[in-house]
């Protein structure tokens, strides 16, 4: 079987089995065909995350989600024309079909270009004090206790150098001197590492004020105590292409009340809801600002992300939310980390 058809799905595939493919085969897009195998669609990660914002359901179809007007090129079409395209619309993958409109070939901008690593910096929140998880913490900091076979912060850094992001900042505070001593200058993990030493707690924005190169791209922020498969090519991308200025991940949360809920206009009874169910999005701790947002970041004083994102909400900049469907983990209590290591094989190996 040609590799690329893995990446084809039909108009009416369910959102779950198209983000499947997305993610099982490291493409950034799925192309849509119809029953006579041409190709009259792509679907892409950051077109499911908008519809999940929506309310769209896994198990929903993509019919009404996909790009109906894809960009394509003809098998004739010269490469470095095609590059240009990819490059002009921010795209990373481009079908190409024959004359008849039909899937030849997958034409990847990565490997067209040979891109190996990215220039964007990787800020790692790892000063916390780990209060929750204490005693385990009373000697080594969170991020340097192991989950599988290595630390909770070991894992982030591979998962982002797998990607390309290599310039990777670590701040630090409670036990910094194990961390560093631990990572170094990075070497020995395939990235370079430097270190923002807070002596006061500064937060989770706080501490970007002590960045000495202000970076000339967009940047992650993460806190060093989550564990996650999310695919920070796709983020990152989705950031750049809503020409967003800060973008945070978010994640579906819902509890149910044990109660029946009474809706009433006066005293009287409208109507009477069993035991319903109330969802909402929370910060899932990762994020993308742009270099402007340090603009907004006081100098030594506490200040967090939270805060962060309502200043310049404040200043009617463009805010905007990225779903994670993901595994996702926020190690900070013992019954979370113990969690950890039980689905930690199963989800990094």
């Amino acid at each position: 079987m040609k590799s690329y058809l893995k990446n084809v799905v039909e108009y009416n595939t369910t959102i779950r089995q198209t983000l499947k493919i997305i993610n099982d085969e490291a493409m950034k897009i799925a192309i849509v065909i119809d029953l006579k195998k041409k190709v009259i669609g792509t679907i892409s990660d950051g077109d499911i995350r908008r519809a999940i914002l929506k309310g769209k359901e896994l198990s929903d179809s993509i019919e009404d989600i996909y790009s109906q007007t894809p960009t394509i090129c003809n098998i004739n079409e010269p490469q470095e024309n095609i590059i240009q395209l990819a490059l002009s619309k921010k795209i990373y993958q481009i079908p190409i079909v024959d004359d008849e409109g039909k899937l030849v070939k997958i034409e990847d901008l990565g490997n067209m270009l040979k891109i190996k690593n990215r220039p964007n910096y990787v800020v790692l929140m790892a000063g916390g004090l780990g209060t929750r998880l204490r005693p385990l913490t009373n000697d080594v900091p969170k991020p340097l206790l192991k989950v599988g076979n290595k630390p909770i912060l070991e894992t982030i850094i591979e998962n982002f150098s797998k990607y390309g992001f290599k310039n990777i900042i670590i701040s630090v505070n409670y036990k910094s001197k194990m961390i560093m001593d631990y990572f170094k200058d990075g070497s020995d993990f395939g990235v370079n590492i430097s270190y923002l030493c807070e002596d006061k707690k500064l937060g989770t924005a706080g501490a970007l004020s002590l960045i000495q190169d202000n970076p000339k791209h967009p940047f992650f922020v993460m806190n060093a105590d989550l564990l996650t498969n999310v695919n920070f090519e796709n983020l990152l991308d989705y950031h750049s292409f809503e020409n967003s200025i800060a973008t945070m991940c978010v994640r579906e949360f819902d509890f149910q009340v044990p109660y029946g809920v009474i809706e009433l206009k006066n005293q009287f009874i409208t109507s009477i809801v069993e035991k319903p169910i109330h969802k909402f999005f929370v910060n899932a701790g990762i994020y993308v600002l742009s270099p402007k947002v340090l603009e907004y970041i006081p100098s030594n004083i506490f200040y967090d992300m939270p805060t962060l994102y309502n200043d310049i909400i404040k200043h009617n900049k463009k805010v905007i939310s990225f779903p994670i469907h993901e595994y996702w983990l926020d190690i900070g209590r013992p019954q979370e980390f113990e969690q950890a290591n039980n689905e930690y094989n199963e989800i990094f190996q």
